[in-house]
């Protein structure tokens, strides 16, 4: 028998169905690190989300451990070459929270041209605003997505049938399926110049650290909106920081520190122009469900060559 340790919040159905196929599972969601330094050695699947840096320390201490099992889609707080080399396999669920992410990025457009932020908060201190805003509609903008993968490809999608003029940057050529949609594939300047609302859809790693910066965003058009669902070091919160009163809005579903302790942090977070959601994008009951049916897939391939 198997033994998991589950260190952050599943699903319950996920947890039925791990046990109903024989696995010895502990649940300790929000477990600390020193706590699971401690006691990793008695498992032989680690199920987490990223809350936690899976790094070597971990991983060592893991002398048991058989399969580290990421409960949705990054992997940039896992050591993957070194679990690799310890002869651990590493598995996640890239596929699950495509639907979520992509909606959660159309919400931001819409929240953010349309000044619905404000609206709403004004509305619940008593006030009636009308008229205090003018918003845009999201027809006939340029939309520039940054990584044609599985949810920028799915927000282009959604963007065309809101009538947006769509560009796309990516290192691979998917300049024919970006056509099919009425689109063009550009460089990324010539995207960051041309588009009204510029949203990242990129992994973390060292070519996209920081790929928007201060010369970057001084490229975007004043009144341009960036939304951020991606990973946080993707954004250099400094730079956005420069440039956000000339922006016309910011909406980040992520920040490089979480939660935001820095005065840095609360300094973007508090600016009216800016919306912060506390890296909910897979968050749906839908996506939740569909986390728990590719992860235990997996998880159970992998088993199999133990």
């Amino acid at each position: 028998m198997q033994n998991v340790l589950i260190i952050d919040r599943v699903s319950e159905k996920f947890l039925k169905e791990l046990v109903k196929r024989g696995f010895n599972v502990e649940y300790r969601a929000g477990l600390e690190r020193r706590d699971l330094l401690e006691i990793i050695n008695k498992y032989n699947i680690l199920i987490f989300r990223g809350r936690l840096k899976i790094d070597r320390e971990v991983i060592s201490a893991g002398e048991k451990l058989r399969v580290l099992a990421r409960y949705g889609v990054g992997l940039d707080n896992v050591d993957v070459e070194y679990a690799i080399k310890r002869g651990v396999a590493v598995v996640n669920a890239p596929n699950a929270s495509c639907v979520s992410v992509a909606e959660l990025t159309i919400g931001f457009m819409i929240i953010v041209l349309r000044n619905l932020y404000e609206y709403i908060s004004l509305v619940k201190l008593g006030k009636w605003p009308k008229g205090s805003f003018i918003g845009r509609e999201l027809y006939g903008k340029t939309i520039g997505i940054v990584g044609f993968g599985r949810i920028g490809s799915r927000v282009a999608r959604y963007a065309k049938a809101f009538g947006m003029n769509i560009l796309v940057h990516d290192v691979r050529n998917v300049s024919r399926d970006v056509e099919e949609l009425g689109g063009r594939q550009v460089d990324f300047e010539e995207l960051l110049k041309q588009s009204d609302v510029v949203t990242i859809h990129v992994p973390l790693t060292p070519l996209t650290y920081h790929m928007i910066d201060y010369y970057e965003l001084s490229l975007m058009k004043d009144g341009a909106v960036i939304i951020n669902t991606s990973r946080g070091e993707v954004v250099n919160a400094r730079a956005l920081i420069k440039h956000i009163d000339r922006l016309g809005g910011v909406a980040l579903d992520v920040l490089e520190q979480e939660p935001p302790r820095d005065n840095l942090y609360h300094q973007l977070i508090s600016h009216p122009k800016v919306i912060v959601t506390p890296h909910i994008g897979a968050e749906t009951i839908e996506s939740m469900d569909r986390i728990a049916d590719e992860l235990l897939h997996n998880i159970l391939d992998a088993v199999k060559w133990l």
